[in-house]
């Protein structure tokens, strides 16, 4: 039976494992932390009995991924579909929300309701096209070119100077600027329209912004399952930081070895040729995230009731406000007013939280590598929009960007993105190529997020790599012919 060693235990390294154990090989997953997940791991970080997420926490990728589809992960574990995807808090009590409800969404747009429905209605309804699209390789001919096409024009229009004039009124302008800012750069841009765009529509879907009971936690662990009951073994604990003293198999007798890394530990391959070398040396990574999570004496007090349904806040004021502070960020700076990306599960999974308390998920955005605690910055700016909020903070945990890379070593400085969130680099990532998950060594590939189609949990870097590989050993395979 030939092996597969996969290194990284995130949901792309474990959607990889999965699909080579399911057709028959002999999987092993090496894990550097002491507990399975990556970027979708759930601990008690503050107080007993107040579960956080580690990194990610809302995904909705992830129930509409093509992989998990297929795996069935809505079956697997239980989801919770907020009525309200996301919300944007204004000053003096108004805010502008997401809901699932397009037309409850427009209509409290007011002036802007029409332009909201145009920008996103035609992408939620064939939202399976857009997917199909943004969840691939670039490089390859879309199945549904019209949508494809649609989608193209609106990121075109959200990130130029065009999407200037798309919105008449404050509210609407910040709900979107809210989406694009996760992309952790320079706005306005077509990167970040590119990601925000989909995530808009996203929210206009049925299963919305979801996220599953308990934290993150739920989704390697249904994976782990599952490559477990295919006779596959995980190992953490095992940090790898040279492919030279890794004994992963033999590549002529069919062995694999998959990376859910950084693409940097490919350098540290004996044979990897110079070329391919300098091409990813200079893969370059992005500005950074600083967490901080939070146990509250209950709800964080929003002025706007509205705003206390909906699992995810953008904190950051008016378009304006939340440009300023990326451009801040892509300055190499922090702004005094900074976009706060910030969960509160608890609002509808008391399983979080002691009863009565409360849970909260933030961070910021931050030059690379920074070493600022983010704590005041965001306690400030959530007081902002909640007074009250610091009198209810019972314990807090600060992460800085510095501090990321040890919980997880595929964050290079901090980015959580896998890599710097530019046009260039969503064709070269990690370089220029039809099939970016194989690399010149035999028998190795890339399989994380610094690969197509990039960041999110969805597991479809590592079904990429992993069905890659199966096409280079002569076995290729469909998700359908796997689960």
């Amino acid at each position: 039976m030939p092996r597969a060693t996969v290194v990284g235990s995130g949901p792309n390294g474990l959607a990889a494992a999965v699909t080579l154990a399911r057709a028959g090989y002999a999987v092993t997953v090496l894990e550097a932390a002491e507990t399975i997940g990556g970027g979708t791991r759930t601990s008690e970080v503050t107080l007993p009995g107040f579960r956080h997420d580690v990194c990610s926490a809302i995904h909705p990728a992830a129930i509409t991924s093509p992989f998990f589809r297929a795996f069935g992960l809505d079956e697997r574990i239980g989801w919770i579909v907020p009525d309200a995807s996301y919300a944007q808090p204004l000053d003096g009590g108004r805010a502008a929300i997401a809901w699932r409800d397009i037309q409850r969404t427009a209509t409290e747009l007011g002036p802007d309701g029409r332009a909201w429905r145009a920008l996103v209605r035609p992408l939620a309804r064939r939202i399976d096209g857009v997917l199909d699209f943004t969840g691939n390789q670039l490089l390859r001919v879309p199945r549904d070119p019209l949508v494809t096409i649609r989608y193209g024009l609106r990121v075109l229009e959200a990130g130029s100077a065009l999407g200037r004039r798309t919105f008449r009124a404050e509210r609407a302008a910040a709900l979107l600027s809210g989406v694009l800012a996760h992309a952790n750069t320079a706005l306005p841009s077509l990167a970040a329209a590119a990601s925000g765009v989909l995530l808009a529509a996203l929210a206009h879907t049925d299963s919305g912004w979801a996220y599953p009971v308990g934290g993150a936690q739920a989704i390697p662990d249904a994976l782990a399952d599952d490559l477990r009951a295919h006779g596959g073994l995980i190992e953490t604990g095992r940090r790898v930081d040279d492919l030279a003293s890794l004994d992963w198999g033999d590549p002529a007798a069919g062995d694999l070895l998959l990376l859910d890394t950084s693409p940097r530990l490919v350098l540290t391959h004996p044979d990897i040729p110079a070329g391919y070398a300098r091409a990813i040396r200079s893969y370059q990574y992005g500005a950074a995230a600083a967490k901080v999570d939070f146990a509250l004496d209950g709800p964080v007090p929003w002025t706007n009731p509205d705003v206390a349904r909906s699992p995810t806040v953008h904190v950051g004021g008016t378009r304006a406000e939340v440009e300023e502070s990326e451009n801040a960020v892509a300055r190499g700076r922090v702004s005094e007013r900074p976009f706060v990306l910030t969960v509160q599960p608890s609002v509808l999974d008391p399983t979080r939280a002691p009863a009565g308390k409360a849970v909260l998920w933030a961070y910021m955005h931050v030059p690379h590598g920074s070493t600022l605690d983010p704590t005041e910055h965001i306690t400030r700016q959530i007081e902002r929009f909640a007074p009250g909020f610091r009198d209810r903070i019972l314990a807090s945990h600060a992460v800085p960007a510095s501090g990321r890379e040890a919980l997880n070593p595929a964050e290079i400085g901090g980015d959580i993105l896998g890599g710097a969130f530019t046009m260039a680099q969503a064709f070269r990532r990690p370089v220029v190529s039809t099939a970016p998950w194989r690399t010149p060594m035999k028998g190795v590939y890339l399989a994380s997020a610094s690969t197509p189609p990039g960041p999110g949990v969805n597991g479809m870097a590592g079904w990429h790599a992993a069905r890659t590989a199966l096409a280079d050993a002569g076995e290729p395979a469909r998700l359908s012919d796997l689960f």
